[in-house]
């Protein structure tokens, strides 16, 4: 018979390759997304950011009440975190008027008090350490203030420091070359690794998502932002069907 803590970490995925490839498409997701609500539908950032963040609350809940891992529901919960990150950070950044530098100043530290309130209750932020209903809402929480840091982070360094949507690219890549080297060749916390390759996927998202749907006077490629997002998703249920997703392993 399996023990509490063995069903609680069948619902975190094991971190490969196929893990990331699908964590990319999701963050580009979450831009092209986001904006087709806020943006191509409308609606405005305030009600998109309504909207995504109920879709991101049901699915939380629903994660954390599943039994054993699932990984449409936890996609799911991570495209949802993606979705309302775009969104939130647009409304922060440019509703509210705080700018880019603002947003992700104050994101950043949202993010850090998320990863000390963890550390400091439950002793540990390794995703191998995710046993418990507590732990898995200090997870999702601090996985949504990093993807709405990289929106914002994202949208900086492509407008504000003028690198463009390619030249973020290419910074947020090399950054995660970097990290992916100090994960196979030193023996850096493999903790602090994943969490650095988690946020910094979120801006690689980003700048990617708006490459493919911003108009083409701005550098994108002006793809419709539907178009996109439905590419983007089946390729995210291909990934899924494709790697299997296995459990991560309990930390001992």
């Amino acid at each position: 018979m399996k023990t509490s803590t063995e069903h609680a970490l069948t619902k975190v995925p094991e971190v490969t390759l196929g893990f990331w490839l699908i964590k990319i498409a999701a963050t580009t997701l979450g831009e092209t997304g986001g904006d087709a609500v806020s943006m191509s539908m409308n609606l405005g950032y305030l009600v998109g950011t309504g909207v995504f963040s109920a879709i991101f609350l049901a699915a939380v809940i629903a994660q954390i009440k599943a039994k054993c891992f699932q990984p449409f529901l936890y996609w799911t919960t991570i495209i949802g975190t993606t979705t309302v990150g775009t969104t939130l950070a647009d409304f922060a950044d440019r509703s509210l008027g705080i700018g880019y530098a603002g947003g992700s100043g104050l994101l950043l530290a949202l993010l850090i008090g998320s990863l000390l309130a963890w550390y400091r209750t439950l002793g540990s932020v390794s995703v191998t350490t995710v046993s418990s209903s507590r732990a898995e809402a200090f997870y999702w929480v601090t996985i949504m203030f990093s993807q709405t840091l990289g929106t914002a982070l994202g949208d900086w360094t492509a407008d504000t420091a003028g690198l463009g949507y390619t030249g973020a690219a290419v910074v947020f890549g090399g950054l995660l070359a970097v990290i992916a080297a100090a994960y196979y060749w030193t023996r850096a916390s493999r903790t602090l690794l994943f969490w650095a390759a988690f946020i910094l996927t979120r801006p690689l998202g980003a700048v990617v998502g708006d490459f493919l749907d911003k108009p083409s006077n701005v550098g994108g490629l002006a793809l419709s932002r539907y178009t996109a997002s439905a590419t983007l998703l089946a390729f995210i249920l291909t990934g899924i069907l494709l790697f299997r997703q296995r459990a991560a392993r309990a930390a001992h």
